[in-house]
């Protein structure tokens, strides 16, 4: 597989890292600014900063390159990215975290929220830690957890750092130095608090999901999730 790394910082070195090791070839190696053609790669994998990573994955799909992204802070052209995969019959997959275990998480979060919905003694918050160096806040893996839990209860939405009913779920946006991301939800009341937690140790799991979604999505068409990659139901 020739795969374009359209983002080439730690996430991407990773990725060419295990991409290496799985037999693939990396074609483009794409930073923000030299020029690249597109079309001598099989797949385009985006990992690069929210002003550019909407041109990049549209240019993938004009040219009928199935394309893989993982940049977060650019979902508002979101919806116009899914019109132009179905209008050009391209291939697109969208995951705020491609870390199998976090995949996971997401489940386990949905799960819990469905146990604890009745439960109102009880109030819902998400911390989230990543480097100093991540541009976004809160980050897509926590929005994607929140979304998650509104999805399963009573609640009507997030609201970075603050909540002002009991409706409203809080994340916490915490940046330390070569933290690679840790998220956790809590419910709390009076009597106990209940936490789940997923630690990343480091890059590598982000890396190896989004080159399995890329081996996963190559010859395949439409708009899917890591759910259809990891055949979760």
């Amino acid at each position: 597989m020739k795969i374009a790394l359209l983002g080439y910082g730690k996430m991407g070195k990773e990725i060419e890292k295990i991409a290496l090791q799985r037999g693939h070839e990396i074609v483009i190696k794409f930073s923000g600014v030299e020029k690249f053609d597109i079309t001598t790669a099989d797949i385009g994998i985006d990992f690069s900063i929210p002003t550019i990573a909407y041109s990049n994955i549209t240019s993938c799909i004009e040219n009928n390159v199935p394309v893989v992204s993982g940049t977060t802070g650019w979902l508002k052209n979101y919806d116009k990215v899914v019109d132009l995969c179905t209008q050009k019959n391209g291939a697109f997959i969208y995951a705020s975290n491609f870390s199998l275990g976090v995949n996971i998480f997401f489940e386990l979060n949905k799960q819990l929220a469905k146990m604890m919905s009745t439960l109102n003694d009880y109030q819902v918050s998400i911390e989230e830690i990543h480097h100093t160096k991540k541009l976004d806040a809160p980050s897509g893996t926590a929005i994607t957890l929140a979304e998650g839990i509104i999805e399963n209860s009573q609640k009507k939405e997030w609201q970075l750092d603050k909540s002002t009913t009991n409706e409203v779920i809080p994340i916490i946006a915490k940046r330390i130095d070569d933290v690679p991301g840790t998220h956790t939800i809590t419910y709390s009341s009076d009597i106990d608090t209940i936490d789940i937690t997923h630690t990343a140790h480091n890059r590598k799991g982000f890396a190896l999901g989004a080159v399995i979604a890329a081996e996963w999505l190559v010859d395949k068409k439409g708009v899917h999730t890591m759910k259809d990659v990891l055949n979760i139901r």
